[in-house]
């Protein structure tokens, strides 16, 4: 992007300052201490701290161009309104059509601070208008479990044929997605893009922006049930993402969870061409013949059509095998490639990128995966749980609570522990809502003296440095907020990592 993009998308085509028409863009950001010369910078005010905050930071940094509200003209920059012909102004009344020139002194001559009413909307309004001069095929991702692994996994199938962009880590809400849209350039071929959502209408936005092609849901569970309300409302929050895509006759193609009844009920809200997956084998795409190999990786046949291929994988739980089909007919509906580019992809992407895997205390083995937790993930943490432990390794689980369930946390917790009972030897919980899994885990058949609830990390890696043993195998998973990778910090073996 260069200047002149830039100002085209903020107060339109009109000629841009011909010292800076050509200069180039060379990063979008919303964090001063992310600014580099060239660099345009978003403030961005927030619940925390505001970004105006840190506007002359970000010009003194090297940025050439800024974005601000109203406000930013109060904090006492050196600067001088002009319009978008040149022309030095008075405060305009409607700063939405002027810029400020921040003149010499401490921030660079020749700068430019964009003054709009909204400065979220105007970095949404810009990043739409920039992907609608990339000629890109566009795939969203969706859903209430697996859309990071997803969109990972199915970027490394594309990128076996496609120049491809995707989010980093999780940058999938309305401030994210539209700085991963201005990363595009007219090289990229594909981009793999993680819709989150936390309301009715927000993946309606961002398909406004990113307007996907391809549109692939997980699945639907009580996650952001405390904001969404039902269940329902999370399927209808996430079926936005199909109802986007454009006709099959246009090439939209929605990829949809066969497993799922909320999800494959969407197939009726969609103008595209329905893709399903799945392991039964009603779905286009199918898996049977599972096998898990623990920490070493899963196995499955690949069925479609009349076609079969047996596949091993370096994923982690059964689960993954959902994930490998998703991003497996993200290649096959796509018609430049073949098998053995889609095989070829899958194995270079492991499917658990946030489930870490560290050598513990006394010769034991830690499974992070501490990033969050539902319950829909955390029953598939506890089944991989289940498939690396045996009569050799004890299955130590270490339950965190779990936010944001609304009226499903009671509930929710319950089935966790009902679970934990089935796969632990030894079971540890930490904060108030998990109790409900200790209780539960107690109800179901655990003895007393293998449950051992807690109110805090500390307290739970106090009890867990005397509970383990050489052989086992723990598990520590709970809702972001927890912060459990303090206990995997305080339990593991410094700088050393299985996979």
């Amino acid at each position: 992007m260069l200047f002149r993009d830039l100002w085209c998308g903020i107060v339109g085509e009109r000629p841009a300052p011909a010292e800076l028409a050509d200069h180039p863009i060379s990063r979008v950001v919303v964090d001063s201490r992310q600014v580099l010369p060239g660099a345009l910078f978003v403030a961005l005010p927030g619940e925390r701290t505001d970004g105006h905050l840190y506007l002359a930071d970000a010009l003194r940094a090297g940025a050439v161009a800024a974005i601000a509200e109203p406000k930013a003209l109060e904090l006492g920059l050196a600067a001088s309104f002009v319009n978008n012909r040149g022309e030095v102004l008075l405060p305009a009344a409607e700063p939405e059509a002027a810029a400020v020139q921040v003149s010499a002194g401490a921030p660079p001559a020749g700068a430019y601070v964009f003054v709009v009413s909204d400065s979220l909307a105007a970095l949404q309004d810009l990043a739409g208008f920039w992907r609608s001069r990339m000629p890109v095929t566009v795939v969203g991702i969706t859903g209430s479990v697996g859309k990071t692994t997803t969109k990972e996994t199915a970027a490394g199938v594309l990128a076996m044929h496609y120049a491809t962009l995707r989010n980093e880590g999780n940058l999938n809400n309305e401030i994210g997605l539209p700085l991963t849209l201005l990363r595009l350039t007219a090289a990229h071929e594909r981009a793999v893009l993680e819709m989150g959502t936390y309301g009715l209408g927000e993946i309606a936005r961002l398909c406004l922006l990113a307007r996907p092609t391809v549109g692939i849901v997980t699945n639907i569970g009580p996650t952001h049930l405390e904001r969404l309300g039902t269940i329902e409302h999370i399927a209808q929050a996430k079926s936005e993402l199909v109802q986007a895509l454009p006709d099959a006759g246009e090439g939209g193609i929605a990829i949809l969870n066969a497993d799922d009844p909320r999800v494959l009920a969407m197939r009726e809200q969609t103008r595209a061409r329905v893709f399903t997956y799945g392991l039964d084998p009603s779905a286009d795409l199918w898996a049977d013949e599972i096998f898990s190999e623990g920490l070493e990786g899963i196995g499955f046949c690949m069925h479609f059509g009349r076609q079969t291929w047996r596949v091993r994988l370096d994923m982690l739980g059964r689960h993954s095998v959902h994930t490998a089909l998703r991003a497996a007919a993200v290649g096959l509906t796509d018609d430049g490639m073949n098998m053995g580019e889609i095989i070829a992809g899958l194995r270079s992407e492991r499917g658990n990128l946030r489930l870490m895997v560290v050598p513990g205390l006394r010769d034991t083995t830690l499974i992070d995966d501490t990033y969050n937790a539902s319950p829909v993930s955390m029953l598939a943490a506890l089944n991989l749980l289940d498939d690396v432990a045996n009569d050799d390794h004890r299955a130590v689980a270490v339950l965190g609570d779990m936010l944001e369930l609304g009226p499903y946390e009671i509930q929710g917790h319950w089935v966790v522990g009902g679970r934990a009972a089935q796969v632990a030897d030894k079971l540890v919980t930490v904060g108030r809502r998990a109790r409900l899994i200790a209780e539960e885990a107690l109800s179901s058949g655990m003895r007393p003296a293998d449950v051992y609830p807690t109110d805090s990390n500390e307290e739970a890696v106090a009890i867990l440095q005397g509970l383990m043993r050489a052989g086992d195998v723990v598990l520590v998973k709970g809702s972001r907020a927890q912060m459990m990778e303090t206990i995997v910090d305080a339990l593991s073996r410094p700088g050393e990592v299985i996979n």
